[in-house]
């Protein structure tokens, strides 16, 4: 049974959560499809791969974009058992005028104090202006983490260098494939 909670290829930019670290944990409030509040170790449990979405800021009209295309795409990200899980850094309120609007088909989350988009080094721009102003100088960041183990684990970043920057719904899916088709069974549990 499979559960959706509903994730030309660009360049992967490095940030300081290298591919192959456990995730840092995190539970946020969600309003989307999915348990509210929705921890990363219930994704663990429920999914094998996730794709955290650190979004911008509510007016950004490229984070609206990127979440409705996703939302567009969920059932292939659905058929290789991911999750995509946007963080929209906003309090629930916005949030939930997010999923109203767009009605998606997977969880939306919401983090009001940027825990997590600090937890997994979403940069900013423009020093202190930025820090203060989310549209102004966060940049969007996609993170697949691997969660078939008994923790999740970063498996590819990507920061993007301007508000625009962000992967294609195929390299995101792309990834994802390649990473299912490296999973090595374990003769030992399986009959291979």
């Amino acid at each position: 049974m499979l559960i959706i909670l509903s994730v030309d290829s660009l360049p992967m930019s490095s940030t300081d959560l290298d591919s192959g670290v456990a995730a840092p944990t995190f539970e946020l409030p969600n309003v989307g499809i999915g348990p509210d509040p929705l921890s990363l170790d219930r994704v663990v449990d429920t999914v094998d791969f996730a794709v955290l979405l650190l979004l911008r800021d509510y007016h950004c009209p490229k984070c609206k974009n990127q979440v409705q295309t996703l939302a567009e795409e969920a059932r292939q990200f659905a058929e290789l058992n991911a999750v995509v899980l946007p963080v929209l850094p906003e309090p629930v309120d916005r949030a939930a005028d997010w999923q109203k609007q767009f009605d998606l088909p997977f969880p939306l989350l919401a983090d009001p104090d940027k825990d997590v988009a600090e937890k997994y080094d979403q940069s900013t721009r423009y020093g202190a202006l930025g820090e203060l102003h989310d549209l102004i100088g966060r940049m969007p960041e996609s993170v697949i983490l691997d969660t078939r183990g008994d923790e999740a684990e970063v498996v590819y970043t990507y920061e993007g260098e301007s508000p625009g920057d962000r992967p294609e719904v195929e390299t995101l899916l792309t990834e994802i494939d390649d990473l299912q088709e490296t999973f090595v069974y374990d003769c030992s549990l399986v009959d291979c």
